[in-house]
């Protein structure tokens, strides 16, 4: 078969996994989240702000940063990922126009779809949906189920399943601009950063603000699972703690003195998002 070469590459990309999919439409209520760690710092400037200077949201293969692994270069097991995920649309395209990384959040959470990649998240309007790909498990799994609005046998795929609770999502991949002035419903956060210089440049954003219930775990109770992430990550998310608990902010604050590895202090933020997260916790409406 002849590769598809017509129209631009997010269509070819669309295209192309559209004909590996199966199963019903896709419930048009439910959204794409993009989840991420609002408080981290591209070059020496707050993530939000670079956000409010820029208007979208980039991929990896832009921003040089992940909550993942950083492997988006040409080679890359991310830039490999997407050449067979997307039968090869993106190949020779400029990383501009290459798709971002979010999950589609079927169980409703109100912290977003894959909290294991940040506390905070963009709510994608329901138009998303109709540019967005999925695929089933994480694209690091090089999986063999894929999904698009119009047939998405994944939900049944994933609720079968039983992964640790931060691996429960279906991978969404947004193929075109997200732009945060249109295509952003909300910017979700948590209430740890009120008060903070996070809410100060998500006020620079042009999409509403709204707080979720929140992520806290008590010392005490992380040193009951040394086995999740490994008993050093215990010892280093006892050390950075304040007043005996972790929250997102806590976390934050530790990465930005540069003290400590960054792949340290995600294997902390990974216990406090399983242990210490309020998965069937209400949404908070209290939008700004």
């Amino acid at each position: 078969m002849s590769a598809d070469t017509s129209g631009a590459p997010q269509e070819r990309a669309l295209r192309h996994v559209a004909a590996l999919s199966s199963g019903e439409p896709l419930d048009p209520q439910l959204r794409v989240t993009l989840n991420f760690h609002p408080d981290r710092l591209v070059g020496d400037q707050l993530i939000l702000l670079r956000l409010a200077d820029d208007g979208l949201y980039h991929s990896q293969f832009i921003t040089g940063t992940s909550n993942g692994g950083l492997t988006a270069h040409p080679g890359g097991d991310r830039w490999r990922w997407e050449s067979r995920i997307f039968g090869s649309a993106y190949d020779h395209a400029p990383a501009h126009d290459r798709p971002v990384y979010g999950a589609l959040n079927f169980r409703r959470k109100p912290i977003g779809a894959a909290p294991r990649f940040g506390s905070a998240h963009f709510r994608l309007t329901a138009e998303a949906l109709s540019r967005a790909t999925f695929c089933y498990p994480d694209s690091f799994f090089e999986p063999s189920a894929f999904g698009v609005a119009s047939r998405m046998a994944l939900i049944e795929l994933a609720t079968a399943d039983n992964p640790d609770a931060l691996d429960d999502y279906i991978e969404a991949q947004v193929h075109g601009p997200v732009r945060l002035d249109c295509d952003v419903e909300a910017l979700v956060l948590d209430p740890s950063y009120r008060g903070t210089a996070v809410q100060a440049a998500a006020h620079r954003l042009p999409c509403p603000i709204e707080w979720h219930a929140g992520f806290r775990l008590a010392i005490d109770q992380l040193r009951r699972y040394p086995d999740y992430r490994g008993q050093e990550y215990v010892d280093l998310g006892t050390e950075i703690a304040v007043d005996g608990h972790l929250d997102p902010r806590i976390i934050g604050d530790a990465a930005c003195t540069g003290r400590y590895d960054p792949q340290a202090l995600k294997k902390v933020w990974h216990c406090l998002a399983r242990f210490g997260s309020p998965f069937d916790a209400g949404q908070d409406d209290g939008s700004l």
